[in-house]
């Protein structure tokens, strides 16, 4: 196929070292595997981390971390958002559950007592503020009696998720060292109430919380989009881990006053030369960025779409440009990054 998606994996342990270099040699890094490893190849990008020396996985469902350990990923692996029905394979694939509610709680150590297991490691999740789940304050001490009053799991970790790290403003700043304020007291009650505290890991920076809060790393940080480039603040310093680029396939003269594809919504207001390409929004290119509104390259010169973006194809104008049949065009890559296009939707 002319339309190629890649990952640069020499870009990815750039991206790496960037994080690592904000952090303690002591402190632990997870990196975020869910989704595929945000489209890039959960079992590729896994094995990659492995290599490099990271310290945690992270998946969001079972499904997920079944993939990458029977691939031969040795390292444990969260789940954060681990289904009931989906515990059995949990169990037989090693893989660690996010506990965020006692309903779950309660089903996951009776499903582990009836697996004959002990001391299955979990990870409690505290609700610090973005109130999408997690433990509060007044869930502790009921959540430490049931800890303390059985021998089935064991908490490995205790984690929060800072919901505002990325907006630099003196108003979210505020909101999300509040964040980290609670989760150190909330999170250091558990550990003192436990018999084995000490060893209970923490940690609540995302990519955005490592480059701006890295004061508060706790025990372990999580690295998510940061990996792949995407920076509030350090996108200068990052490499665009993913490229998506396709090749001309047709080449065609339209006259001035004529229009373009579906609903005639392309207009060709001189003599124009449209460049036809073999990709659509099934590929996953937003049919927003038609019209003009989204562009691509040729050479790094930007080149307008004209037209609707159809299902399998998408025209844009090349006037004026040398390109033959066959040339590269690229919608992003190193050069050309994926925040634009954001924006631009």
């Amino acid at each position: 196929h002319d339309t190629v998606f890649e990952i640069n994996f020499d870009a990815l342990f750039h991206n790496l070292d960037h994080f690592r270099n904000k952090i303690k040699p002591t402190t632990k890094l997870m990196c975020m595997v869910k989704a595929s490893a945000y489209g890039s190849g959960s079992i590729e990008v896994a094995q990659a981390l492995q290599h490099f020396g990271c310290d945690y996985l992270a998946v969001a469902f079972v499904n997920e971390g079944v993939e990458i350990r029977q691939a031969g990923i040795k390292l444990p692996i969260l789940v954060l958002d681990p289904m009931v029905s989906a515990l059995h394979h949990m169990f037989n694939n090693q893989l660690e559950p996010e506990v965020c509610s006692f309903d779950f709680l309660d089903i996951l150590i009776e499903e582990v007592r009836r697996h004959g297991l002990k001391h299955y490691p979990i990870h409690i999740k505290l609700d610090t503020g973005m109130h999408r789940a997690g433990f509060e304050t007044a869930d502790l001490e009921r959540l430490c009696s049931i800890l303390n009053s059985q021998d089935h799991v064991e908490v490995r970790s205790i984690f929060s998720h800072l919901a505002a790290a990325d907006e630099m403003s003196p108003e979210m700043d505020e909101f999300t060292l509040q964040q980290i304020q609670l989760f150190d007291r909330n999170s250091t009650y558990i550990k003192r109430s436990l018999p084995y505290g000490e060893a209970i890991l923490r940690h609540t920076l995302n990519s955005a919380g490592i480059e701006r809060f890295s004061q508060y790393q706790f025990d372990m940080v999580r690295l998510g989009i940061g990996l792949w480039g995407v920076s509030c603040c350090n996108e200068d310093q990052l490499r665009n881990v993913c490229s998506f680029s396709t090749r001309i396939m047709q080449l065609k003269t339209v006259k001035a006053g004529e229009t373009i594809g579906y609903s005639r919504r392309g207009v060709a207001e001189k003599d124009s030369l449209i460049a036809l390409l073999p990709l659509g929004y099934a590929d996953g290119v937003d049919r927003r960025l038609g019209n003009g509104r989204g562009s691509f390259f040729i050479d790094g010169q930007k080149v307008p779409t004209i037209g609707n973006i159809c299902m399998d194809l998408t025209m844009i104008d090349v006037t004026g440009l040398d390109v033959r049949v066959g040339d590269e065009v690229v919608l992003f890559n190193d050069k050309q990054g994926l925040t634009e296009i954001a924006n631009i939707l």
